[in-house]
């Protein structure tokens, strides 16, 4: 949604600087803190307000409802599209004129007659004072815009060639051009007796004659400054005991009713320092519980941080021991499945071995067996004569050295038959 397009000036320069100052301090703007949306303002608008003056009726001097919440909707920024729904709004003409001192206030001063000229000729009557006087939506808008002051406080001033052009269409719908009154006179100061002051410390001290912040014709525009005629001028000059005694009584009076007004005036301006006095304690002390508000927010924040912080650590550490007891596990099991498969292979390699040596026994067996099977049973008659046809060859080529032998021998052993020794050694048909 397209924001609504504004003067550009800060919102606490918009009005009027004492009651600026009194808005921001009244418990009823502070209050409307707990308003959050564009509705619940104008739901309470429709509650609460029942005229559009700045100042509150009676006694008390405070700011009015409807400037209280004037000011919420300048803190919020109104879109074009809630500024249409205020202007048009059916419930309440209060809604209505809220909308429009917006605009006066706080919009640009170049689209400030697009949105009036819709609203000239608006004929729904409601009462934008105190007084109860009527008057209608369309010559409320024309005094909002063609008017300096607004129930004797200043508005915006608008460019002149804004307003000449807006006094031009005026004309052109053959309706007045100047101010009718509904809200308030033209100037500040005032003719009646009961007429509201322009602030607050001028509501103390108009009656008195005291003057005013920005109003520089308070004393001259007080009801008793005007009632109370100028002391007569003295024609004789120095010549006072010339006078008669009813004329000394009467400055005598004049004397007495001055101080009178002069102690008045001490004692007003007494309780005006208690009053700024008291309103500064309780900016303070509103100052000391935000701040004591904020501490106890970030102390709780803090204790907030604390306890995750402290969650995530015990967090990580459940974390981190579930992590080594998962280790643990796994190298106890990696142990164990390294023992089980060394034991398999130990096994393995046990049986292998004696099943190797029962098979290289088998095929021993087996081929003794077949080596006697295959070997036939020898003669030995035709080894015998094969041995001794062999020995006869050899004494025939080497010589008998079988007596020398045997005549060494003697000593040593007994006669021995040492045929087969000497085919044994000197080789045969086999060898034993």
């Amino acid at each position: 949604m397209a924001e609504l397009k504004t003067s550009g000036r800060p919102i606490d320069q918009l009005l009027e600087k004492v009651l600026c100052m009194n808005i921001l301090s009244s418990d009823y703007f502070r209050d409307l803190l707990r308003l959050k949306t564009y509705h619940e303002v104008i739901d309470e608008i429709y509650n609460q307000v029942d005229h559009v003056e700045p100042w509150m009726t009676g006694n008390c001097r405070g700011p009015s409802t409807a400037f209280c919440l004037l000011y919420k909707f300048f803190t919020m920024k109104l879109t074009v599209k809630q500024m249409h729904g205020l202007l048009k709004h059916p419930d309440s003409p209060y809604i209505r004129a809220i909308g429009f001192l917006y605009l006066r206030y706080l919009g640009d001063f170049k689209t400030l007659w697009g949105w009036y000229e819709p609203y000239l000729k608006d004929d729904e009557e409601f009462s934008p004072g105190s007084s109860g006087q009527m008057t209608t939506m369309g010559v409320y808008v024309r005094d909002l815009f063609l008017g300096q002051y607004y129930f004797d406080t200043l508005l915006p001033r608008i460019p002149v060639p804004v307003v000449r052009t807006a006094v031009a269409s005026l004309e052109k719908m053959n309706l007045p051009t100047k101010l009718s009154g509904s809200i308030g006179d033209s100037s500040r100061g005032s003719e009646e007796t009961s007429r509201r002051p322009p602030s607050v410390k001028a509501s103390l001290s108009v009656s008195f004659g005291q003057r005013a912040p920005h109003r520089a014709s308070t004393r001259d525009s007080s009801p008793i400054r005007r009632t109370v005629a100028p002391p007569p001028y003295d024609k004789d000059g120095a010549n006072g005991s010339r006078r008669s005694p009813s004329m000394r009584r009467s400055q005598s009076r004049d004397l007495s009713d001055r101080e009178n007004s002069e102690r008045d005036r001490g004692r007003d301006r007494d309780r005006d320092k208690e009053r700024t006095r008291d309103r500064e304690r309780d900016r303070d002390r509103y100052r000391d519980q935000e701040r004591e508000r904020d501490r106890v927010r970030d102390r709780d924040r803090d204790r907030r941080y604390d306890h995750e912080r402290d969650r995530e650590r015990d967090r990580d550490r459940r974390h981190d021991y579930d992590r080594d007891l998962g280790r643990d596990r796994d190298r106890k099991y990696d142990y164990d499945r390294r023992s089980i498969e060394r034991s398999r292979r130990d096994y393995e390699r046990s049986r292998s071995r004696s099943r190797s040596r029962s098979h290289s026994r088998s095929l021993h067996d087996q081929g003794t067996s077949l080596d006697q099977q295959r070997t036939p049973p020898r003669d030995e008659s035709k080894d015998k004569k094969a041995a001794s046809s062999n020995l006869a060859k050899l004494k025939d080529l080497y010589g008998d050295f079988g007596n020398k032998k045997e005549n060494v021998g003697d000593d040593r052993a007994p006669n021995r038959d040492t045929s087969t020794e000497e085919v044994i050694r000197l080789g045969g048909s086999t060898w034993r």
